[in-house]
């Protein structure tokens, strides 16, 4: 079974800081993390494809990835970053594909969890970029939190023709354990049929130091019961998932967490097709 990891980084502190990595508790990311880093853990575990997802609202960070990408065999698409509100999107995105490794751009995402407008993704300059992103045949990823939900099942609505896929299950509050109001949003995403999901970052929104699989099991099961295994994939997000677990510890426990559910969708089906790898 081919294995694609749909989530994952890289970076290197002497390019450019990682801003968000404030405080005691993400420490341990403040290094380098290289690609050659990754596939040694990656290849170990049995992963053959990856995709690379941006880190911080950089427009150089994205060349950089797409160049990155065409001279590594690991990496097969890249989510990238660039400024949804700009005018001349259209011809950005369109400039980014012509640059080396431009073929390996498959989608676009941008911080919305750090918005303070929970309604950033309605925004009328917002939802033309977006438009734009589905124009161009690439897909958005949605990095936000359970109150965000709701913006983001109307601006699904609005834009049927752009696939969304939501990362990390929209950040549930397993540490608390609570189900509600999380839920609700997410089925309510799951129910727009130009929807997808990734089975990652769970393990950093549960105790660090403690967490179980069935910690995580709650969560998982309201995902596979509202989108199916046709519409979610397997994804690390190392190297943050590093401050709870080792790769292969992420990778075991999502085996768990789907159990007899169809794993060539979940572990590969599912990103090559709608990241079209």
């Amino acid at each position: 079974m081919t294995v694609v990891d749909a989530h994952h980084h890289v970076w290197d502190l002497s390019v450019r800081d990682q801003d968000w990595i404030t405080g005691p508790e993400l420490a341990p990311l403040r290094r380098d993390f290289t690609v050659q880093d990754f596939a040694s853990e990656a290849g170990a575990a049995g992963v053959d494809r990856t995709v690379l997802v941006q880190t911080v609202t950089v427009a150089e960070e994205t060349p950089e990835f797409l160049a990155l990408a065409d001279g590594h065999d690991l990496i097969a698409g890249v989510v990238g970053w660039t400024d949804l509100t700009r005018p001349d999107v259209a011809d950005e995105l369109a400039r980014l594909r012509e640059l080396p490794g431009g073929r390996y751009l498959k989608g676009i995402r941008h911080q919305v969890q750090g918005e303070s407008d929970p309604a950033w993704l309605l925004r009328p300059d917002v939802r033309r970029g977006l438009a734009a992103v589905a124009d161009a045949g690439l897909v958005y990823d949605l990095v936000v939190l359970p109150h965000q939900l709701p913006a983001c099942v109307r601006a699904a609505a609005d834009l049927p023709g752009l696939t969304f896929v939501l990362d990390h299950l929209g950040k549930p509050p397993i540490a608390s354990g609570a189900l509600e109001p999380w839920a609700s949003g997410l089925r309510a995403l799951a129910a727009l049929p130009n929807t997808a999901a990734k089975l990652s970052g769970l393990v950093t929104e549960a105790d660090l130091a403690s967490w179980t699989v069935e910690d995580l099991r709650p969560y998982a099961d309201v995902a596979l019961e509202a989108f199916g295994p046709g519409r979610l994939m397997y994804g690390s997000d190392w190297p943050v998932s590093t401050l709870a677990a080792a790769y292969g510890d992420i990778l075991d426990a999502t085996r768990l967490l789907t159990g007899p559910h169809d794993h060539p969708q979940i572990f590969g089906t599912t990103a090559s097709r709608v990241y079209g790898l």
